[in-house]
């Protein structure tokens, strides 16, 4: 039996490491259970409608997240500073989600990944009006840039153009709405937090969707949708460790990765070989990622430096 001296040792979310390689290794690993998500969600749409994909993903997610719901488990996270913002979060992260499945179904895997790349240029935009960030001549160049990548894969206007193509546009712009609010909330609210509310608005809110397109799923299709969920849950939960031993600006440019495996997947299961036109237009939008990536690394040194020669200490 303990003495009363002795306290209860308190569990603390594990000290961030700087050990780039391993989240570097970590994010690469992260791509694989992506991709494989997103080339699975492509297989199973030509037999369940979008909702439903969505629907059994977010059901694994949030079985997955039970022991955060529960009082009494020590990994209980139901308790927030910001409710609002959670579900607002979740919310966006089930139509960045639900969006992309959607032109899975009309687009190759390809094609609809590289567009979805163009996040980091509407983060560059919304940072400015939500975060009161001050975005300089260059990072703008190269959010142009990425646009003009975007508009080469589309080519609107022309016989290759699908409107389903803005499906991976709007869900971009879905998941740098959802970046914003993680930002907003760093240093406030627990990553299992976060995840917990994700998984709980997303399910909730095709709850009340799926009945207008339900289709009776077959063993197979519910096989399939049961590794959509776990994969999915397993590369968001694996980039979460990537990030506690690299910063953001140092991981950026590896996601690229993703785009390789999706292609590779695309050509095995799908037989999609990208053209030309997509793949100098994902080169316009990994540039432009590429140095947005750079330009906040350089910005953060900036800031660093700038706080150690303000430091009483230094």
């Amino acid at each position: 039996m303990p003495s009363p001296e002795q306290k209860p040792a308190v569990k603390t979310a594990p000290a961030r490491a700087d050990r780039p390689l391993r989240g570097i290794a970590l994010l690469i690993a992260s791509t694989v259970f992506l991709g494989t998500s997103d080339a699975t969600s492509k297989y199973l749409s030509t037999t369940l409608p979008s909702i439903e994909i969505a629907w059994i993903r977010f059901l694994i997610f949030l079985i997955i997240m039970v022991p955060a719901m529960v009082p009494a488990s020590p990994l209980f996270a139901l308790k927030t500073q910001r409710p609002v913002l959670q579900v607002m979060r979740g919310a966006a992260l089930l139509s960045s989600s639900l969006l992309f499945i959607s032109g899975l179904r009309f687009l190759p895997i390809a094609e609809a990944s590289a567009t979805s790349f163009v996040s980091p240029l509407f983060v560059t935009a919304l940072s400015i009006m939500f975060l009161g960030e001050k975005v300089g001549l260059r990072r703008w160049v190269a959010t142009a840039i990425g646009l003009i990548g975007v508009m080469i894969v589309l080519r609107p206007g022309t016989g290759a153009f699908h409107p389903a193509a803005f499906f991976p546009v709007v869900s971009a712009f879905a998941w740098a709405c959802c970046l914003i609010m993680t930002r907003r909330m760093s240093g406030h609210e627990r990553v299992m937090v976060t995840m917990t509310y994700s998984s709980i608005t997303g399910f909730a809110l095709l709850c009340a969707l799926v009945p207008l397109v339900w289709v009776t799923p077959t063993w197979h299709d519910i096989m399939f949708g049961v590794i959509i969920g776990l994969t999915s849950t397993a590369g968001q939960w694996i980039v979460v460790l990537a990030f506690r031993y690299a910063d953001a600006s140092v991981l950026a440019p590896f996601s690229y990765v993703q785009l390789l495996w999706v292609t590779f997947l695309g050509f095995v299961i799908f037989g999609e070989v990208p053209d030309l036109w997509t793949i100098a237009g994902a080169a316009f939008i990994v540039a432009s990622g590429l140095y947005t990536a750079h330009r906040e690394r350089v910005r953060h040194s900036q800031l660093a430096a700038l706080a150690a020669e303000r430091s009483p200490n230094a």
